[in-house]
């Protein structure tokens, strides 16, 4: 490769992070269900990292923000998504005990009900076309199961424990990883995964 392309490469990428737009960044169309009972439609744009949306309705140039201990719930369209999406409030607790609400996105429900946080981490990366790794921010997305009776307990990301999970049923869903190749640390994929075990039980 020519040091003409290697320092267009250099130049560029900066740019070109710099010029992605996340989806929380974005005002989607969508409602609010509030706790006092009042369904809101308008415009909302939400940060899961500091659990705060913003609302505006339409025709006005007013943004009002609620907590979660304000919200049931809200839904959006994510025109970057291409779909609707679902968010909750919901009480959360590392330890195991009674938490603060929280903001958690439903993927979905059935014997195990499938719950997503968004965070933006930096990860280093190696580059094919310059020599070394750079490093950028990417959004990633935690995982949490809620059982029948409430609880929510986080994803630790290990295989292992997602299988002790699925209990009595593990070979199967082991047999329907491999065969529909299936990547864990792909969104869809994950969903997919949940969703078939879920079927297990129907």
């Amino acid at each position: 490769m020519s040091r003409l392309v290697i320092v267009s490469l250099c130049c560029l990428l900066p740019v070109l992070l710099k010029a992605q737009q996340w989806s929380f960044e974005l005002w989607h169309e969508g409602r609010v269900v509030t706790t006092d009972g009042d369904t809101l439609k308008g415009l909302i744009k939400y940060d899961l990292q500091t659990d705060i949306i913003q609302f505006n309705q339409p025709n006005t140039n007013r943004a009002e923000a609620f907590a979660p201990r304000k919200v049931l719930f809200f839904e959006i369209f994510d025109a970057s998504m291409r779909q609707y999406r679902m968010f909750f409030s919901l009480p959360y607790s590392p330890a195991g005990t009674y938490g603060a609400l929280s903001f958690f996105e439903l993927l979905t429900e059935g014997k195990i009900t499938l719950l997503s946080r968004e965070a933006l981490e930096y990860r280093t990366f190696n580059s094919p076309y310059l020599y070394g790794s750079y490093s950028r921010l990417v959004l990633v997305y935690k995982y949490y199961f809620m059982d029948d009776k409430g609880n929510i307990t986080e994803y630790s990301g290990k295989r292992a424990d997602l299988m002790r999970l699925f209990g009595r049923h593990a070979p199967e869903v082991e047999k329907y990883i491999r065969q529909n190749r299936l990547r864990l640390d792909d969104r869809a994929d994950f969903v997919r995964l949940i969703e078939y075990y879920n079927s297990l039980f129907k």
